[in-house]
């Protein structure tokens, strides 16, 4: 049991943390303190979702029908390019963080905010092949009795690195005080999203 949780753990781990759409708008959000408590929930169960779906084999039935990929494909591109373009207008205006306020800027609603989330969770195709497929794989690898562990494992990770994100980016507020520092992460935002873009229509 122990050996199944800390590989679905480690597992899960190795492909969340890294620089993608959904880690960096969490990232923006935890800097500012908007709504973390529903977007942290959002991220980490559509994560376990997926993670239980393709346990339970809809990893097998997605790979015998390449237009839903395609569909998503696309559609989360379109998705990623209005985003990065967003965060490259942000970037242009620049702003600041300031205690107390909402950063200088707008803040996001909490419906607004929600449905960005879900955008970047369910629109991004890597997200599927990331769950649904990969790790629905090695999960059934483990066999029926280790497989279910596997993924409370994976899904465990999956909770503990969107919390640490959300909350540990409040760590770097004081940095964020500074108009240069919101120009940088909107700059790397706006490149990421293109380029999470571009990967994506090229393949």
């Amino acid at each position: 049991m122990a050996a199944h949780l800390v590989a679905g753990f480690l597992s899960s781990l190795v492909l969340i943390v890294a620089i993608g759409a959904q880690n960096a708008f969490v990232l923006r959000q935890g800097l500012r303190r908007e709504h973390l408590v529903p977007i942290v929930a959002i991220c980490a169960l559509s994560d376990a979702a997926l993670i239980v779906a393709g346990i339970g084999g809809l990893g097998a039935l997605v790979q015998t029908h390449a237009g839903w990929l395609a569909l998503i494909r696309h559609g989360g591109a379109a998705f990623l390019l209005v985003y990065g373009a967003i965060a490259a207008r942000r970037a242009w205006r620049g702003g600041q963080l300031n205690v107390g306020d909402e950063g200088g800027r707008e803040p996001l609603s909490r419906l607004a905010a929600i449905a960005t989330c879900l955008g970047f969770t369910f629109l991004n195709p890597h997200v599927y092949l990331d769950t649904v497929v990969l790790l629905g794989a090695l999960a059934n690898e483990r066999g029926a009795g280790g497989r279910w562990w596997f993924g409370a494992g994976a899904a465990s990770a999956s909770l503990l690195w969107f919390v640490a994100l959300a909350w540990g980016a409040g760590r770097l507020a004081p940095l964020f005080a500074k108009r240069q520092a919101w120009r940088a992460l909107d700059s790397l935002i706006a490149l990421v999203m293109w380029a999470l873009a571009a990967a994506i229509l090229a393949g």
